[in-house]
């Protein structure tokens, strides 16, 4: 292939960018993808977006939205004149210019990186790859991925990376709940292997966000995400480890990190919890450790923050039954009303939330389990499939007296707290929820 032709494929590319006529794809419709496919239609952008499960695409068409903060008005938006479309047919990846990779990438049992999905997903590609077009990996794993896994099953298509196609990788940053920044404020970073992609990715990226950080390499760009989730894991468990030694020592934890945070430099404010939760600050970790050792090297802080983070959901377990205890009655046996399935306050994502594990351990334990979330309905777990114990319908003043203990897991709004108290015979607060609820704190358990 000449230069010439290798040059008018860029050329082509950074034009369509320029102009936004270019047509984007997404592969991925979940709590990554469809805000991505959101954000690219709101820029301009014609967007086609696919996925597996054909139960999704069948809502996008229906303009129901399955994800909690994008209403259903946004996805009829989205598909006002044509600007997208969601299919289950990957033969249409040729008609894209850009392949915007969103897959999970969870653990096995034994919390090893599990990759299918990204293998599945490359090897879907390469037989509809064709000149021109960008590739971008945007699922968060371990330094090497994109060049070591899917590069080489994409190059089975036959064309030349670099040259013929660009790769790249930009780690996804969503932050759902968040006021403070929208997905395209935050800045987006990108990296690729050779110059070609880089230039594509950061023209791409550049008609999108805000602000684009452009590194180095893809490794880098990997290793930049990793790093991210490792810097909270890592503060949040020694959070979590103070919390304990505070419970021992009978101090307020949450008062001494409002105490703390007043220095203005040299101290930012982690917050305990009853475990972790959501798709990266759980997973991400053990992908670099896996990584690491093909190296012979050994990361002992987040072995020991994951050992510590791990443990939370007993270590909430077992204050439970102490608080019951006070009150002469054995958890097995002891009625509980769990308040809150999602990882994070004001969201209806369940995935890797502590609430599902401790309504496990409360089960296996003996408690009879209740649970309500105002954001979640009919939740099936994934790995435990349905939750142990029993949904109530509605959160209010009798369901709360008819149980021993409620535990607060999330700290949702929408939650009265006043009334929680009021009503509860006893109170096991995980997330420092009642905070500013006046009577009835002798009922109060911080855990």
């Amino acid at each position: 292939m000449t230069l010439a032709v290798q040059h008018s494929y860029l050329g082509s590319f950074l034009r369509k960018a320029e102009t936004r006529t270019l047509t984007t794809g997404i592969v991925g419709l979940g709590y990554v993808g469809l805000p991505l496919a959101q954000l690219f239609t709101s820029q301009g952008f014609r967007v086609v977006g696919f996925d597996v499960d054909d139960v999704k695409i069948q809502k996008l068409k229906r303009c129901v939205s399955y994800i909690g903060h994008i209403p259903a008005s946004a996805i009829r938006e989205m598909q006002r004149d044509d600007r997208f479309v969601a299919v289950t047919d990957f033969s249409q990846i040729s008609s894209v210019d850009t392949i915007s990779i969103c897959v999970p990438t969870p653990l096995d049992k034994a919390k090893q990186p599990d990759l299918t999905a990204v293998r599945q997903t490359a090897e879907s590609l390469a037989p509809y790859l064709r000149p021109g077009q960008l590739v971008i990996l945007e699922s968060t794993t371990y330094p090497g991925t994109t060049s070591e896994i899917v590069l080489p099953i994409l190059e089975k298509s036959g064309l030349k990376v670099g040259e013929e196609f660009f790769l790249g990788y930009s780690p996804e940053r969503e932050d759902p709940a968040n006021p403070h920044f929208t997905a395209r404020t935050i800045p987006k970073v990108v990296g690729a292997n050779d110059p070609n992609s880089r230039k594509a990715l950061e023209s791409f990226y550049g008609a999108i966000f805000d602000h684009v950080v452009p590194v180095s390499s893809c490794e880098a760009a990997e290793m930049a995400k990793v790093l991210e989730n490792i810097y909270r894991s890592v503060n949040i468990a020694l959070v979590n480890e103070l919390k304990l030694l505070c419970q021992r020592m009978n101090l307020n934890i949450w008062e001494i990190i409002e105490a703390a945070k007043t220095k203005p430099f040299g101290f930012q404010a982690f917050y305990p919890g009853p475990g972790l939760g959501g798709h990266c600050i759980p997973i991400d970790p053990f992908y670099l450790s896996w990584k690491a050792r093909e190296f012979d090297f050994t990361t002992r802080f987040i072995e020991l923050a994951g050992e510590i983070n791990t443990n939370m959901p007993y270590e909430v377990v077992n204050r439970v039954s102490e608080a019951l205890a006070v009150h002469g009655l054995c958890l097995n046996g002891a009625k509980v009303l769990v308040l809150g399935l999602a990882y994070k306050k004001n969201v209806d994502d369940c995935r890797e939330s502590p609430s599902v594990k401790i309504l496990k351990i409360l089960s296996e334990r003996g408690a009879k389990a209740s649970y309500f979330d105002p954001h979640v309905r009919n939740y099936t777990s994934h790995r435990y499939g349905r939750l142990p114990g029993t949904e109530i319908p509605a959160l209010d003043a009798d369901a709360l007296a008819q149980h021993d203990a409620t535990l607060i897991l999330t700290d949702h709004d929408a939650f009265d707290y006043d009334q929680i108290v009021q009503a509860s015979k006893l109170v096991i607060d995980t997330r420092n929820a009642t905070a500013k609820v006046a009577n009835g704190r002798e009922k109060i358990v911080f855990a």
